[in-house]
């Protein structure tokens, strides 16, 4: 399903924080009251010429160890067909005991299909117009850098709105959520929302199986070589709605993990250790 926003309907949703965090500045500041009332400016002036969009899909699923697994009828998770696997999701699992006594892997919070029970989980991204990153004098690092930051909030604003819509409409888990918007920015809400490139899911290759399940395109995101999507100001991830999913950083890997990894990824353990390089022990 795809959506298109107003940038005007996004400002309720930007986290400001990461804003002057991303500036080195604190908002109280002169400098930080300054930044914020030219940011609202520019903001104003975008919401005359572009948007952010984005694209969500409900998909059937089971996990089956450390993957997950994707099975049709996709949007269709009380169909008692039999099911056809039509994706498999790959995570990795923390090599370190968490402070809480466990080595988390994302799957741990999907059904596994020894339950015989179908789970469900959202896959989706997010994106600006393309040209909204190129509204600056190419001579002014200032704009520059104010146009950046800004399409990045309104990237994650676009995933706040959306996510919000899936819980309490789409998906409909938590239809009767009463949540402000602060207390989403506190993530008070039921499930998580990980990013690729979160500590939780670190495998930016990830994103080539997501753009085949999602349409990509339709959003104006590609994808680069090494996996980063284009627009910078872009995000992907997927939607978990187990009541005790958490963030959590998987940290460290060996080679061990590595090779069974790459098994599942169906990948060379010399490809996937450039896109883990960072995890690697």
């Amino acid at each position: 399903m795809l959506f298109r926003y107003q940038i005007s309907t996004l400002v309720p949703y930007i986290n400001w924080t990461y804003f002057f965090y991303a500036w080195k500045v604190s908002a109280e500041s002169d400098e930080g009251k300054k930044l914020y009332t030219d940011a609202v400016a520019l903001l104003n002036r975008f919401d005359r010429f572009f948007y952010a969009r984005a694209v969500v899909r409900l998909c059937r699923c089971n996990s089956d160890g450390d993957d997950i697994v994707l099975v049709h009828p996709s949007d269709c998770p009380c169909c008692s067909k039999t099911p056809k696997v039509i994706e498999r999701l790959p995570m990795l699992r923390q090599q370190h005991v968490s402070t809480d006594g466990f080595c988390w892997c994302l799957s741990d919070f999907i059904r596994p299909v020894t339950s015989g029970v179908p789970d469900v989980i959202g896959l989706f991204a997010t994106s600006v117009d393309s040209d909204m990153q190129n509204q600056y004098d190419k001579d002014d690092p200032y704009g520059k850098m104010m146009v950046q930051t800004l399409s990045d909030r309104i990237a994650e604003a676009a995933a706040e709105c959306l996510h919000e819509e899936v819980r309490k409409n789409l998906w409909g888990y938590a239809s009767d959520e009463k949540l402000t918007i602060e207390e989403m920015h506190q993530e008070k809400f039921v499930g998580i929302r990980p990013a690729v490139g979160y500590p939780c899911l670190p495998d930016i290759s990830l994103n080539f199986i997501l753009e085949r399940l999602l349409d990509f395109p339709a959003i104006g995101v590609s994808l680069t070589d090494s996996g980063m999507m284009r627009p910078h100001a872009s995000v992907s991830g997927l939607m978990i709605r187990h009541p005790e999913s958490r963030y959590f950083s998987v940290g460290k890997i060996d080679q061990t993990q590595l090779e069974d990894y790459s098994r599942r990824r169906g990948l060379s353990v010399d490809v996937m250790r450039k896109f883990l390089e960072g995890n690697m022990l």
